[in-house]
């Protein structure tokens, strides 16, 4: 499912247009983004948990020269599915 899609479904479950929807979803993605941007997570009980993790430096290789270099540390995005998620997937 690509976002126009997303749009168009939650238009026509909302019951409103697909600019009011794309303006929603847009809202919630950039409210989302906004916590996790401050190191907050967000959890959406039954569907699931946005977070940040950190990932330490570590040596990897350069694929072509096959020589090591340093890959630094950082923080990326996360998603650990709920419960109610999970199991409406089996």
């Amino acid at each position: 499912m690509r976002k126009s899609e997303l749009v168009e479904a939650i238009a026509t479950g909302a019951d409103m247009s697909k600019a009011q929807a794309e303006r929603a979803l847009q809202v919630t993605l950039d409210a989302i983004t906004q916590e996790l941007k401050k190191g907050e997570s967000v959890t959406l009980v039954g569907f699931g948990t946005f977070y940040i993790a950190e990932r330490q430096e570590r040596t990897g290789f350069n694929p072509r020269t096959k020589e090591p270099q340093v890959i630094p540390a950082s923080k990326v995005p996360r998603f650990k599915a709920g419960k109610l998620l999970k199991e409406s997937v089996k």
